[in-house]
């Protein structure tokens, strides 16, 4: 990252950032995982974490808000296709909920 750049990025792995998935690491498994001081956005530059964000409202990279969008659209699919599979942890409506959730995020960094 150069000092000119303004923008606020969304990590790589989109859907394993923010305070969200954080929790699930800590609820599980009882540790806290150490923020990262700098981390590998959607569109590929490596910035400091905390020009980072999940919310799409505060995401001004465009390259990063496409990716967002498209990581969100293949999740979506991705727990609807698991929940057809015999021995799914979740079910159809679970999955529909889930599917529903990742598309309005999608559509929110599509905005």
């Amino acid at each position: 990252m150069t000092e000119a750049d303004p923008h606020i990025h969304v990590e790589r792995k989109v859907l394993q950032a923010g305070a969200a998935f954080r929790n699930v690491i800590v609820s599980s498994l009882g540790l806290v995982p150490d923020t990262p001081r700098v981390v590998t956005t959607g569109c590929g530059l490596q910035v400091p974490y905390v020009m980072t964000s999940s919310r799409p409202e505060s995401v001004t990279c465009l390259a990063c808000r496409e990716h967002a969008h498209r990581e969100h659209l293949g999740f979506a699919e991705q727990v609807e296709r698991l929940s057809r599979m015999p021995g799914a942890p979740i079910n159809g409506d679970q999955a529909a909920k889930v599917a529903q959730w990742a598309r309005d995020l999608a559509k929110r960094f599509s905005g």
